[in-house]
């Protein structure tokens, strides 16, 4: 696969992308629908797509279905992303994205990431 997951220590995940091909991208939204089907609480998950430089349509479409499926609640989502095509790519997403179940935003480092995950979670609704 080209991405690996940890646990983070306050329950969320930690993604690590390092290619978005096809079967990566497929294994990744099945896992994360699983994911969110056992979702029952404030989640604080952070993507680190800094090794890709281009995200296909596919990655799109499926970040805005997972952002847009009924389960999502209360998520905050910290995306660090340094290439411009990918951060383009983001905001296609942020703005595809249904508000109230997914709040999301977008660093340059993990340190700046890591400092937004960390404020008091904000009850989305």
């Amino acid at each position: 696969m080209g991405y690996t997951v940890v646990r983070r220590p306050d329950g969320g995940m930690h993604f690590t992308f390092t290619d978005v091909s096809q079967t990566t991208l497929k294994h990744w939204r099945e896992f994360a629908m699983e994911h969110l089907l056992n979702s029952d609480r404030l989640t604080r998950n952070l993507y680190d797509l800094r090794q890709i430089d281009e995200l296909p349509d596919e990655a799109i479409q499926y970040a805005v279905e997972v952002n847009n499926d009924p389960s999502v609640r209360n998520i905050r989502l910290a995306v660090v992303a340094t290439s411009e095509s990918v951060k383009e790519a983001l905001r296609r997403i942020a703005a595809l994205t249904r508000p109230g179940g997914v709040e999301m935003s977008m660093f340059s480092t993990i340190e700046e990431a890591e400092a937004w995950l960390n404020r008091p979670l904000t009850l989305l609704v």
